[in-house]
């Protein structure tokens, strides 16, 4: 059973209500404490997508992420090289856990990682929001062109934790 309360069902405590959130849901067909393991495994997260190339370089450089455990990633996006370091803020094995920004270029962020065992699987949901800089200007940004980038990129990161622990949970049925 989930004791938290995610923030979709609540006010932001103060936050603006206009700011972009994200929310995606991904049937994986494994066990829900592997799919919450994987979730939070650091290595899952390195390396070349489609949208991006990023790698740890503080923090946490490999293997599972607990609670209070931060990482500093190093990325290109939108042809920039930037530093974001995040940290998960909140857990609750297996079905919760929750990571902010720390530094970066966000004005803020937060990003929930909802597990459920449903249907002989594992339902994992990403819920992000954050505030763009620069006000108005990040405003226009987010309308623009980031808000759908940063959905295609939590796309990609949830596309890649299903596919990793399919292709390992196949791999031992073989």
């Amino acid at each position: 059973m989930i004791s938290y309360r995610p923030s979709f069902l609540y006010n932001h405590d103060g936050k603006d209500d206009t700011m972009p959130i994200i929310y995606r849901k991904t049937f994986i067909h494994a066990p829900i404490h592997r799919c919450f393991d994987v979730a939070r495994t650091v290595d899952v997260h390195s390396g070349k997508f489609l949208l991006t190339t990023q790698y740890p370089v503080k923090g946490i450089l490999t293997g599972v992420m607990e609670l209070e455990d931060f990482v500093t990633w190093e990325a290109m996006h939108f042809g920039l090289k930037q530093r974001l370091t995040s940290h998960i803020t909140r857990m609750e094995k297996p079905t919760f856990f929750q990571d902010e920004m720390m530094h970066g270029t966000f004005k803020s962020f937060t990003h929930q990682h909802i597990f459920i065992e449903y249907q002989n699987g594992t339902m994992m949901i990403d819920h992000f929001d954050y505030m763009s800089p620069l006000g108005c200007l990040g405003q226009v940004a987010d309308a623009l062109f980031l808000k759908h980038y940063m959905r295609s990129f939590i796309k990609l990161q949830a596309e890649n934790v299903k596919r990793v622990v399919e292709k390992e949970l196949h791999l031992r049925i073989q």
